[in-house]
């Protein structure tokens, strides 16, 4: 119950929050050019990613599944959370953050270590969410996560 509605508060925040908060061009880019980037990139990552999770690219929030790659997180509701766990440990602070902190925290009491120790990853790593990662899809996966201290264990 607790994912549905954290789910349902998503679907209905995405659309006014890509246009009233996002500034970005979009990267207008699909899972087919993505998976056309050399096998160790971000692109391709990327590309692999979306394909197979059965996701396309969303307009203006293509970083987000940017910080899925990079982190290794997965797609389930607490590890959504954990994800802005690691990107407040990292430095980003939005209202969308603290949102899904603060909601997400309080559905899920039960998942507070996976949110600390995710929350330490991103204070440990050098601080790489304010990346403009379009033009880096070309760079080595492995290269990032390690010029960058990116814990995915």
């Amino acid at each position: 119950m607790r994912a549905i509605l954290l789910e349902t508060l998503y679907e209905w925040s995405k659309i006014p929050y890509q246009k009233w908060f996002k500034s970005e061009e979009p990267w207008d880019i699909s899972v087919s050019q993505l998976l056309q980037f050399p096998k160790e990139t971000l692109g391709f990552y990327l590309g692999a990613f979306l394909l197979k999770h059965d996701f396309s690219p969303q307009p203006k929030l293509e970083n987000h599944d940017v910080f899925h790659v990079l982190t290794d997180t997965g797609i389930t509701v607490p590890e959504e959370i954990a994800m802005q766990y690691y990107l407040l440990g990292n430095g980003k602070k939005s209202t969308y953050l603290f949102t899904v902190i603060l909601i997400g925290t309080i559905l899920y009491p039960d998942k507070f270590n996976l949110f600390r120790n995710a929350f330490k990853k991103g204070k440990s790593a050098y601080s790489f969410y304010q990346l403009d990662f379009r033009k880096l899809l070309d760079t080595p996966l492995k290269t990032m996560q390690t010029t960058f201290l990116i814990s995915t264990s």
